[in-house]
């Protein structure tokens, strides 16, 4: 038996119709839903980074002052060392103190000294000079004159010291030599200059001339390796 459709074909395209707009909206609303649901996580997402960022602006700012402060800090460290840096190398380092007493040391009552005079001298080229652990300090630098303008010999240097001063006679001055070759604070001990000086004691003629010598005799502190130098 042969089934009869009576339903018009514009009623069926009519039906198709409609089921392809209904899926067309259930699909949209879908599509709106999903757009809505990821618009509220964003924006929950963005006010909870919002929320994070105003609570590390603090520590942002107190970290920005930390480090101005350390950068700060390292700039007056760096300014320290050099300075200290420029003291060592202008620091003497010589014991003047044991220095003199080793002199008084070696003087008698027949020595009467004028003058002791320490002059810093640079080492030749290629002398450099090693210090000694042994005999005195590091020898480093000391104030001259040049003509008028005071300079500092920077680096390793050695250092004269210049005796000026009266002897009962000549003889004295050349044990005074020998004394100061044998002491272990001086090295290159050599006379610059000795002669006959009349001095006089009293006033008047009831003055007395005496016989004297007048010397000057140089030599060098010995805290420095000599066999690098005299090598």
């Amino acid at each position: 038996m042969k089934e009869i459709d009576f339903l018009p074909e514009w009623y069926k395209s009519g039906r198709r119709r409609q089921m392809r707009y209904r899926t067309q909206y259930v699909a949209l609303g879908g599509i709106f839903a999903v757009m809505v649901v990821w618009n509220l996580v964003f924006i929950c997402s963005l006010s909870s980074a919002k929320t994070q960022l105003a609570r590390m602006a603090p520590k942002q700012t107190k970290a920005a002052d930390m480090s101005r402060e350390f950068a700060g800090i390292s700039g007056k460290v760096t300014q320290l060392q050099k300075k200290a840096k420029l003291l060592e190398e202008i620091d003497s380092r010589i014991d003047v103190a044991s220095v003199l007493a080793e002199m008084s040391f070696l003087l008698d009552e027949k020595i009467v000294l004028n003058k002791v005079d320490f002059k810093a001298e640079k080492f030749a080229d290629g002398l450099g000079g090693t210090r000694s652990g042994s005999s005195g300090s590091a020898v480093r630098v000391a104030n001259s004159y040049f003509g008028r303008k005071r300079t500092s010999p920077l680096g390793d240097v050695r250092f004269k010291v210049v005796i000026n001063g009266v002897a009962a006679d000549a003889s004295d001055v050349a044990e005074l030599v020998c004394r100061l070759e044998d002491s272990p604070y001086f090295c290159r001990v050599y006379p610059s200059f000795s002669r006959s000086k009349s001095i006089k004691r009293g006033q008047g003629s009831a003055g007395v001339d005496f016989q004297v010598t007048e010397f000057e005799v140089g030599c060098y502190l010995a805290n420095y390796d000599k066999s690098a130098i005299d090598g």
